[in-house]
C-alpha cells in the first residue's frame, strides 16, 4: 500500500483548496468545506454519478467523501436551487459553519471555491455528466465556478 503517496496527494488537494478560500495556510477550514460541499452533492446526484466523480479524485477525498454514507439513498430532489444547496453545505458542516462560511454569500463562494478545485481534477466530460442531472440553476452555478 502506498499510504504515504495517497496522503500527499490529498494535502496538495487540501493545500490547493486552502489557497481557492484565501486562506493558505487553514487547511483545517479548507478539510471541513470540501466535507460539507461533498456529502451536499452526494445527497444530490445519484451513487453512480457520484461515484463517477470520486473515481477521479485523491485517494484521501474519497475517504471524506463517503464517510458516513448510505449509498441506498435516492438523490434528494429537493435540492433544487443554488440557495438549497447552500443551507444543505452549511447544515453538513453544523458546529463551525458560521466559523467557516460566515454568511451565506461567503458560503456561496466557498462552493464555488471547491467546484473550481474539483474542476481542475476531474474531466470536462464528468463536470458535463454532473451538470446533466442537476436543474438548470445548479448546472449555470457549476458553470460559472
Amino acid at each position: 500500500m502506498k499510504f504515504e503517496k495517497y496522503v500527499h496527494k490529498g494535502n496538495q488537494f487540501l493545500k490547493e483548496l486552502a489557497e481557492e478560500l484565501g486562506d493558505p495556510q487553514d487547511k483545517d477550514r479548507a478539510g471541513r468545506v470540501l466535507r460539507a460541499v461533498l456529502h451536499a452533492l452526494r445527497k444530490r446526484l445519484t451513487p453512480e454519478e457520484f461515484l463517477d466523480l470520486l473515481a477521479q479524485l485523491p485517494m484521501c477525498v474519497k475517504a471524506i467523501a463517503v464517510d458516513g454514507w448510505r449509498i441506498h439513498e435516492s438523490p434528494d430532489k429537493s435540492i433544487k436551487h443554488v440557495d438549497d444547496l447552500v443551507r444543505a453545505v452549511i447544515e453538513e458542516d453544523r458546529r463551525t459553519a458560521a466559523k467557516d462560511f460566515g454568511s451565506e454569500e461567503q458560503a456561496k463562494e466557498a462552493i464555488k471555491a471547491v467546484l473550481r478545485v474539483i474542476k481542475r481534477h476531474v474531466s470536462d466530460g464528468e463536470i458535463k455528466d454532473i451538470e446533466a442531472e442537476l436543474p438548470e440553476q445548479l448546472k449555470r452555478f457549476i458553470e460559472e465556478a
